[in-house]
Protein backbone atom coordinates (compact mmCIF):
# COMPACT_ATOMS: atom_id res chain seq x y z
CA UNK A 1 0.00 0.00 0.00
CA UNK A 2 1.47 3.34 -0.64
CA UNK A 3 1.33 6.43 1.11
CA UNK A 4 0.63 9.79 0.13
CA UNK A 5 2.77 12.66 1.62
CA UNK A 6 3.14 16.46 1.80
CA UNK A 7 5.82 18.37 3.56
CA UNK A 8 4.30 17.46 7.11
CA UNK A 9 2.59 14.28 7.41
CA UNK A 10 2.16 10.73 5.84
CA UNK A 11 -1.77 9.79 5.05
CA UNK A 12 -4.00 7.76 2.96
CA UNK A 13 -7.84 9.17 2.20
CA UNK A 14 -9.91 7.22 0.07
CA UNK A 15 -13.45 8.03 -0.60
CA UNK A 16 -16.29 6.06 -2.19
CA UNK A 17 -18.92 8.08 -3.71
CA UNK A 18 -22.11 6.68 -5.21
CA UNK A 19 -24.06 9.66 -7.46
CA UNK A 20 -27.81 8.81 -8.01
CA UNK A 21 -29.44 9.85 -11.16
CA UNK A 22 -32.95 12.23 -9.58
CA UNK A 23 -35.64 9.77 -9.32
CA UNK A 24 -33.50 6.74 -10.40
CA UNK A 25 -34.39 7.80 -13.47
CA UNK A 26 -32.59 4.92 -15.79
CA UNK A 27 -30.15 7.41 -18.26
CA UNK A 28 -26.88 6.28 -17.84
CA UNK A 29 -25.11 4.39 -20.74
CA UNK A 30 -21.76 3.56 -21.45
CA UNK A 31 -21.02 6.52 -23.56
CA UNK A 32 -22.36 9.17 -20.84
CA UNK A 33 -20.40 7.12 -18.27
CA UNK A 34 -17.18 7.54 -20.59
CA UNK A 35 -18.26 11.45 -20.61
CA UNK A 36 -19.46 12.01 -17.45
CA UNK A 37 -15.59 10.08 -15.89
CA UNK A 38 -13.92 12.54 -18.15
CA UNK A 39 -15.31 15.56 -16.74
CA UNK A 40 -14.23 14.28 -13.16
CA UNK A 41 -10.73 13.33 -14.23
CA UNK A 42 -10.68 16.92 -16.11
CA UNK A 43 -12.14 18.95 -12.86
CA UNK A 44 -9.98 16.39 -10.06
CA UNK A 45 -6.66 17.78 -10.22
CA UNK A 46 -7.87 21.19 -9.36
CA UNK A 47 -9.01 20.08 -6.27
CA UNK A 48 -5.92 17.65 -5.09
CA UNK A 49 -8.18 14.21 -6.15
CA UNK A 50 -7.39 11.44 -8.19
CA UNK A 51 -9.82 8.99 -9.59
CA UNK A 52 -9.05 5.39 -8.43
CA UNK A 53 -12.14 3.59 -9.76
CA UNK A 54 -15.15 4.23 -11.81
CA UNK A 55 -18.15 1.95 -12.12
CA UNK A 56 -21.76 2.29 -13.40
CA UNK A 57 -25.16 1.31 -13.33
CA UNK A 58 -28.31 2.58 -15.40
CA UNK A 59 -28.97 4.87 -12.56
CA UNK A 60 -26.16 5.64 -10.30
CA UNK A 61 -22.13 5.62 -10.87
CA UNK A 62 -19.63 4.29 -8.03
CA UNK A 63 -16.84 6.44 -7.78
CA UNK A 64 -13.60 5.86 -5.62
CA UNK A 65 -11.12 8.44 -5.30
CA UNK A 66 -7.95 9.57 -3.44
CA UNK A 67 -7.46 12.94 -1.51
CA UNK A 68 -5.49 14.87 -0.01
CA UNK A 69 -5.97 16.16 3.68
CA UNK A 70 -6.58 20.56 2.22
CA UNK A 71 -8.86 18.78 -0.43
CA UNK A 72 -12.24 20.45 -0.32
CA UNK A 73 -14.18 17.68 -0.93
CA UNK A 74 -17.63 19.27 -0.67
CA UNK A 75 -16.70 22.27 -2.99
CA UNK A 76 -15.22 19.66 -5.50
CA UNK A 77 -18.63 17.32 -5.47
CA UNK A 78 -20.60 20.43 -6.22
CA UNK A 79 -18.32 21.90 -9.04
CA UNK A 80 -18.49 18.67 -10.76
CA UNK A 81 -22.13 17.66 -10.17
CA UNK A 82 -22.86 21.00 -11.84
CA UNK A 83 -20.40 20.81 -14.33
CA UNK A 84 -21.30 17.32 -15.49
CA UNK A 85 -25.13 18.18 -14.86
CA UNK A 86 -24.93 21.00 -17.33
CA UNK A 87 -22.62 19.54 -20.08
CA UNK A 88 -24.52 16.02 -20.66
CA UNK A 89 -27.84 17.74 -20.93
CA UNK A 90 -25.95 19.56 -23.32
CA UNK A 91 -23.52 17.20 -25.31
CA UNK A 92 -26.67 14.32 -24.76
CA UNK A 93 -30.62 15.94 -25.18
CA UNK A 94 -32.00 12.47 -25.20
CA UNK A 95 -31.55 12.54 -21.29
CA UNK A 96 -33.25 15.74 -21.23
CA UNK A 97 -36.55 13.45 -22.31
CA UNK A 98 -36.40 10.99 -19.50
CA UNK A 99 -35.67 13.60 -16.54
CA UNK A 100 -38.70 15.27 -14.75
CA UNK A 101 -38.16 19.24 -14.93
CA UNK A 102 -34.63 18.41 -15.87
CA UNK A 103 -33.06 17.64 -12.46
CA UNK A 104 -29.77 15.31 -13.14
Amino acid sequence: MDLDNNAHSVFLLYYHLIMVVKYRRKVIDDVISNRAKEIFEYIAPNYGITLEEWNHEEDHVHVMFRAQPKSEISKFINAYKSASSRLLKKEHPEIREKLWKEAF
